[in-house]
């Protein structure tokens, strides 16, 4: 074998590989002549396809398409949804379709077909085989409808005469079965024999002696039958003609002769002479040869038979594609009625003299022969099945298939003789449009013959490219104030696409309403008049799409900057500035800042500030706008000042502004609490044992002088109340029963109440002395106030009861006897009561007029609600105890209401909850602002001082001694105003403030934030002062 053999060998190899994932076969089995829309078979049903995915498992929908040639007339049709195949409308006919084929029963009459299932993900190439079954469509039929027989007239009795066989298209039972002799006359008998071949021959037996000269001539018919449902038959004349005698017959030297001849044969060649000899002698001998009648009439149009000497010649150019075997039957006769017969058989044998036939059917139909395809279409597209045949035989019938040059397709084998023409790579419009190439289809003869099947491939454009800008990124600049429809720029994109696909229309993003945009230049205008102030920059995007199915975009962004130009006067942030300072801020401090704006840019915009109307008391920086002192601030010689300030921007030309300054001076917290009531350190309230809870027995009132916050007081009870039984409300002062008292509360309870204010950055506080005696009634009052004496040398942080109680729990005897002596002594103490106040009088009257003048206010009450707060009880410091009050003797006449000046030291507790510095960013809200006006210069105290009044330190620092402002010792619960002992006795209400009227009684009003001393208040103290007399409510 040399080298090329061994190349065509792998090429045969090749091409013979079957991909059985793709390709396979079925075969059917129908009878001919079938209605239209007969179910012949399910592809999906019979090879057991899934339609569901593999990869993924979703449900996929598969397409059968049957692979046709064009302009052939399909016998069968495929749905492409389900797969069945039906019959269609062209009428099947084995007889046309097999016409010129000997098909004996155990041989097929079948056609074939190929279906392919779509798409490529599911691609089968299915071939189907159709065998084509006989019907009995045709009746047998005698060569002649009149038969003429010679029978000699010596013949003997059962003698046999062939009678032409009847033909019938049909095979099988359905072919020639049976012949019946109609008429014999009982002369003649017929009788059937049955060659090796399977074929009937009729023979005419003589079933009586012949006498030609009674009789020549016979006529009967002969009827013919098939074997298929319903039977069908034929008839002919049968003339049987009497004639002399010849009773010897020729003989051939060979019945059966097989001979060769190849295709290529010329005319004339000879075949085969055949010979036969006859016994008889003259003319009965004379031998003359013929085709039997079973010959085809193609069989007899390709060979000749001389008469004479029985040579077979060739008399037309044989094709062995065409009908490999002949079988021809050859009768020698002598004029007798029986031929010898011989039967030869020609087999053509086959020469190379045929090219490869391509047929090229496409799956993808072509339009005026070249096939679409879109770019997009994925690899291994289908887009023909190729079948290669030859009609030759062995190695000159071996063909190979391929592409004759580098093109983006393939071939791909399903079968031995079979391909599939796909896509081998992805298609690029943009870089190849179209393909021409040949399909080389070579078979393995010597010489080789080859045949060639041109494919012409154009590309669809699809819409794959985006449009592309030029720029991603579009920057503008433009003055404002500018004039509608301005031109700003051309935007511009490209598309690689042909066509409507690279048709581009261009369109504005969001935010682009200050915009016009041509859909087809791409000219961009000014739509509005642009206001730098308002916006500077515009960041919006451009779409450009083109005008694919489906229509592809890409954006770019533009940004425009609007320049800037000085249409905007600078702009103060207030048209009057307030500025507050404390009256004790050195001079050149800073009081406050200036701040003005310009909505312009760059030099537009730089200001420069001025003063317009100043007496030279503040200084102004022209740039960061800062007021400093020129002078140093007394609220009390002037406390506001105010002036104009200009501002002009850098702009050409320049614009200005103006606006007005007040600096405010403020108060600072330079003055304790001043307690107004009670007036007395030594004085008593009465808590009856039926009073109950909620309900007020005694209140402590204050004033300070200061404003705002300084002068918000708080109250607390920092001794004294162990049990629990009062407590004071923090912003009135007033003094309620948590519990309804029990005997066991009976006596005298002393609270120790701290008065703070809210200043900052100190807050100062006074302490006083609260006296309550629990009991029914008060009698004696000398007794209580003795107590109270007594309960002076108790430390502050002890209750007075702590020891051994020897002023509560008196036995009652001695308490009676005590009433009795006292009452001994009632006009002796009667008596120094009225000395001592005349004198508590006229001192009060001179601290009095050592205040006139002093500001002071009442705190500032926020709506706040008094909660019930379950009774504690508080556990007395065990730390550290209090020091006891130094009593600095002034000797009186009467030691018992003797004013007491002391100071106290408190331990840390009492100092953290009762003087506490004021969190003034946890603080609420305050009515006193700081413009606020000075509600203290309207309540100028005109109010008594006791003479025994101690001055706070001011400020009080932790842990240092504070001071128990010194009150008269005196009871001061009369008077022409004793309802003030009684003042929101009943009333439950923190923040109601009461007025003494002339009758001597209050007026409640609603919530106030100061609490104003009335005029009548400073009657009735001084009235006391004066020399009331002492009693208890």
């Amino acid at each position: 074998m040399d080298l090329r053999d061994f190349y065509l060998l792998a090429a045969l190899i090749a091409c013979l590989r079957l991909d059985s994932a793709i390709a396979q076969e079925l075969i059917y089995t129908i009878r001919e002549e079938l209605p239209e829309n007969v179910p012949i078979g399910n592809i999906p049903k019979d090879l057991n396809i899934s339609h569901i995915n593999a990869a993924t498992g979703t449900s996929a929908s598969l397409v059968y398409r049957l692979v046709s040639k064009a302009g052939d007339a399909p016998l069968v049709k495929v749905s492409s949804n389900t797969g069945e195949i039906f019959t269609t409308s062209n009428r099947i006919d084995r007889e046309k379709l097999c016409a010129g084929a000997s098909y004996a029963e155990e041989n097929e009459c079948f056609f074939e077909l190929e279906v392919v299932i779509l798409p490529n993900d599911f691609f089968r190439l299915i071939k189907i085989k159709i065998i084509v079954k006989d019907t009995n469509d045709n009746a047998p039929m005698f060569p002649s409808p009149v038969i003429n027989i010679s029978i000699p007239e010596n013949t003997l009795i059962n003698s046999r005469f062939p009678i032409p066989s009847a033909t019938d298209p049909d095979t099988g039972f359905n072919g020639v079965q049976h012949y019946e002799l109609l008429n014999g006359q009982s002369v003649f008998g017929l009788d059937i024999v049955e060659t090796p071949e399977g074929e009937k021959w009729p023979q005419l037996i003589v079933q009586q002696n012949l006498d030609r000269e009674q009789k020549d001539t016979y006529v009967m018919k002969i009827k013919v039958e098939d074997g298929g449902t319903p039977q069908k038959s034929s008839t002919a004349i049968l003339q049987v003609t009497v004639s002399d005698v010849n009773d010897n017959r020729p003989v051939f030297k060979e019945s059966q002769v097989e001979v060769h001849i190849p295709e290529n044969a010329p005319v004339g060649t000879s075949v085969i002479q055949l010979h036969a000899t006859d016994a008889d002698i003259g003319s009965n001998a004379e031998i003359r040869y013929i085709f039997g009648a079973q010959v085809a009439p193609a069989t007899k149009r390709f060979f000749a038979l001389n008469n004479t000497t029985g040579l077979i010649t060739v008399q037309k150019s044989l094709d062995r594609e065409e009908t490999a075997i002949h079988k021809v039957t050859v009768l020698a006769s002598d004029g007798s009625s029986t031929p010898a017969r011989a039967t030869v058989t020609i087999n053509v044998t086959d020469v190379n003299d045929n090219p490869p036939n391509i047929d090229l059917r496409y799956i993808i139909s072509p339009i005026n022969g070249t096939v679409y395809l879109s770019e997009k279409d994925p690899i291994n597209t289908k887009i023909a099945l190729i079948t290669v045949s030859d009609k030759d035989t062995d190695v000159n019938g071996k063909v190979i298939c391929f592409i004759e040059r580098e093109v983006p397709f393939h071939l791909k084998a399903v079968y031995d003789n079979q391909y599939l023409l796909e896509t081998s790579s992805l298609l690029d419009y943009e870089g190849t449009k179209e393909f021409s190439f040949k399909i080389v289809a070579s078979d393995s003869g010597k010489p080789s013959l080859n045949q060639t099947a041109l494919v012409r491939v154009k590309l669809e454009d699809e819409n794959d490219n985006p449009p592309i800008f030029s720029q991603p990124v579009i920057e503008l600049s433009v003055s404002e104030n500018n004039r509608r429809g301005l031109y700003l720029t051309t935007i511009s994109a490209t598309d690689e696409d042909s066509g409507k696909n690279a048709d581009i229309v261009y369109q504005l993003g969001p935010n682009a309403s200050f915009f016009d945009l041509d859909r087809k230049t791409g000219v961009l205008t000014a739509s509005r008049v642009f206001d730098r102030e308002e916006q500077e920059r515009f960041i919006f995007t451009v779409t450009a799409r083109d005008n694919g199915t489906p229509p592809l975009q890409s954006q770019a962004a533009v940004i425009v900057t609007v320049l800037d130009e000085n249409d905007n006067s600078p702009k103060f942030t207030h048209n009057h500035f307030q500025f507050f300072v404390s009256e004790n801020l050195p001079k050149y401090s800073t009081v406050g800042v200036i701040t003005v704006t310009d909505a312009d840019a760059g030099e537009n915009k730089a200001v420069t500030l001025s003063i317009l109307n100043d007496n030279e008391n503040f200084v102004l920086d022209p740039y960061s706008g800062v007021i400093k002192s020129n002078v140093s601030f007394d609220r009390e010689q002037q406390s506001s000042y105010t002036f104009d300030v200009k501002a002009v921007d850098g702009g050409q030309p320049p614009r200005s502004s103006t606006a007005k300054v007040t600096i405010n001076v403020m108060d600072v917290n330079d003055n304790s609490p001043v307690v107004i009531y009670p007036p007395s350190n030594t004085s008593f309230k009465l808590v009856p044992l039926s009073a109950i809870p909620g309900s007020v027995v005694a209140e402590v009132f204050a004033v300070d002088i200061d404003t705002g916050m300084n002068a918000e007081l708080k109250y607390t009870i920092v001794s004294g109340n162990n049990k629990g039984l009062f407590r004071i409300d923090p912003v009135t002062g007033n003094i309620t029963l948590e519990e309804k008292p029990t005997p066991n509360d009976i006596g005298l309870h002393r609270l120790v109440v701290n008065i703070s204010d809210l200043g900052y950055p100190k807050s100062l506080h006074t302490l006083v002395l609260v006296f309550l005696y629990v009991n029914d009634t008060a009698g004696n009052a000398s007794y209580i106030y003795d107590l109270i004496r007594r309960t002076m040398e108790t430390p502050l942080d002890r209750n007075i009861g702590d020891s051994s109680q020897p002023y509560q729990n008196e036995d009652y005897l001695t308490i009676m006897i005590a009433i009795v002596a006292g009452a001994m002594v009632v006009i002796v103490v009667i008596f120094v009561t009225v000395l001592v106040r005349c004198r508590h009088a006229s001192r009060f009257k001179a601290a009095q007029r050592s205040k006139q003048g002093a500001e002071w206010m009442s705190p500032n009450q926020e709506n706040k609600q008094n909660k019930k707060k379950k009774r504690k009880k508080r556990k007395s410091p065990k730390s550290s105890l209090l020091n006891f009050v130094t009593i600095e003797e002034s000797k009186p006449d009467d030691a018992v209401h003797e004013p007491i000046n002391g100071t106290i030291s408190l331990p840390s507790e009492l100092e953290e909850q009762s003087i506490g510095r004021f969190d003034w960013g946890t603080a609420p809200p305050s009515t006193f602002k700081p413009n606020s006006p000075d509600l203290a210069k309207h309540y100028k105290s005109a109010s008594p001082q006791s003479a025994f009044h101690l001055k706070p330190d001011t400020p009080v620092s932790v842990k240092k001694h504070h001071v128990i402002q010194e009150l008269p010792l005196d009871n001061t619960f009369v008077g022409g105003c004793d309802t003030l002992s009684k003042r929101s006795s009943t009333s439950s209400d923190h923040f109601s403030a009461s007025e003494c009227s002339s009758q001597g009684g209050f007026k409640t009003k609603g919530p106030l934030h100061t609490r104003q001393v009335p005029k009548a208040v400073q009657s009735h103290l001084c009235a006391v002062a004066c020399g009331g007399q002492a009693s208890v409510a």
